[in-house]
């Protein structure tokens, strides 16, 4: 029996690393994790609010069905939402960290 490691797996499912199909698949990958931690991050502050979707889309100006995309990762977000959802939540101030180029305030 031959045993396959995870790495040689992935290099002949993606190719090897450096390669415009592996590139893009880590790509995806990153994108789908950062919407998936942006998702959750929205619903534990809506529960902890004891908001519903529902009353959420409203402060936002979205419907229920838009909130939900958006808690599970699948709907692409734009700053000005994430500035509308937030502020709906409470959130005063919010800033984005860009390294060294510095930091910019949204809010």
């Amino acid at each position: 029996m031959k045993l396959t490691t995870l790495d040689e797996l992935n290099d002949q499912i993606w190719g090897p690393i450096g390669s415009p199909e592996r590139d893009k698949m880590e790509t995806q990958l990153k994108e789908d994790l950062n919407a998936y931690l942006l998702g959750e991050t929205i619903k534990k502050a809506r529960q902890a609010q004891n908001l519903t979707q529902e009353e959420l889309g409203e402060r936002v100006g979205v419907q229920k069905s838009q909130i939900s995309k958006l808690e599970n990762g699948k709907s692409v977000i734009t700053l000005p939402t994430i500035s509308k959802l937030f502020q709906a939540l409470g959130v005063k101030t919010a800033a984005l960290d860009l390294g060294a180029l510095g930091r910019v305030t949204l809010w």
